[in-house]
């Protein structure tokens, strides 16, 4: 599993922003649209919302790839 960090002074990430972090697609819009068509998995469950935010131990599912959010 793989690891991203939350931004210095920070409480989270948004979901949109964490994707594009971890690599996991190229652009916002990619990343709208793998969110919205259901392909994505937070803490094991699909989520929908692009902004739904990711605090220190979470983790998210896409394309295969386990990535856990940590500060």
């Amino acid at each position: 599993m793989d690891e991203i960090k939350i931004r210095e002074g920070e409480e989270y990430i948004k979901l949109g922003q964490a994707l594009k972090k971890a690599g996991l697609v190229g652009s916002g819009v990619d990343a709208k649209i793998v969110i919205q068509d259901g392909l994505v998995k937070v803490n094991g469950e699909i989520d929908t919302r692009r902004g739904k935010k990711l605090y220190d131990g979470d983790t998210f599912e896409y394309d295969n790839k386990e990535i856990k959010v940590i500060k």
